[in-house]
This record gives structure tokens, sequence and C-alpha cells, in this order.
């Protein structure tokens, strides 16, 4: 696999992050009933936009990763592959890469998955634990030293 770049997201990024998101979360939003509409879309994509950066890969945009640290973890607010990038391991070196991060601070690393989302297959592999679970949503968290265990 290539190099994978990351850059800070801009408003001109918007289109390309809003067609993102449908073209991934649309199908689990609805087994989960949740808002699909354009403004539910953006506020999503709007949300914590400060953490908002761009993957890409040989100068081409594949994907989005929203993290960041807060006090006593590493939060995966989002992370979303464009369908033509999935299955090539991307999403997974983003999240080591986030993964090794929260390892050299000897913090956790969090992240929600929806109920039924396959995603959570890759999480469980890299040694994410579901710690509680609020309607659709699970809590899953991985700690230094548990990763692929």
């Amino acid at each position: 696999m290539q190099a994978l770049e990351f850059r800070s997201a801009t408003t001109a990024d918007l289109p390309f992050l809003i067609a993102l998101r449908h073209a991934t979360m649309s199908e689990h939003l609805a087994r989960v009933n949740a808002a699909r509409d354009e403004a539910s879309q953006l506020a999503r994509v709007l949300a914590q936009f400060e953490h908002a950066r761009i993957v890409a890969i040989g100068g081409q945009d594949a994907g989005l990763l929203k993290a960041y640290r807060e006090q006593d973890r590493w939060y995966i607010a989002q992370i979303q592959i464009a369908p033509q990038f999935q299955g090539q391991g991307l999403g997974r070196a983003i999240i080591e890469n986030v993964l090794e991060q929260a390892a050299r601070e000897q913090l956790p690393t969090a992240l929600k998955v929806l109920t039924g989302n396959p995603a959570r297959r890759l999480y469980e592999a890299l040694g994410f634990k579901e710690i509680s679970q609020e309607d659709a949503e699970h809590l899953m968290v991985c700690w230094p030293g548990q990763r692929g265990k």
C-alpha cells in the first residue's frame, strides 16, 4: 500500500465529505433508523470539524479521520473510507496510526460503532472491546498493550 497522507479538512472539502458520508453510512443509519437527511449529514460532517483530516493515498482523497486527544484518552470520532478504497487495509492503517500515538502516551483509544456495522470486526481485530451500549451505539475501547489481542 502506498503511504498515507493526512491533511486538515477545509470547507472546500465539504462536497467530498458529504458524498463520503452518504456512500459509507447511509446503509448503517437506515438499519438503526437514524436521521439521514441532508441537514443531519452536514451536521455530522461539521461536528468536531477542527479535527477532520482528509486521508489521501497516491494523491487521491480516500477517506476521513476525526481523532483527537481528550484528557484521559484518544477518541476516534469518525473514520470513513470511500468504497473504492475499502478492503485494502487503509482503515486498519489509519486506526493503527492513532493507536500508536495513544500507546506512546500510555492512553486508551475509544470509538463508537453502530449496531451491525461490519467495521466492528476490524475494531475487534485491533484489540477494541465493547464497554457499553447506548441505543444503537456501542462504545469500544482499546487499552495500551491490548492491540490485536
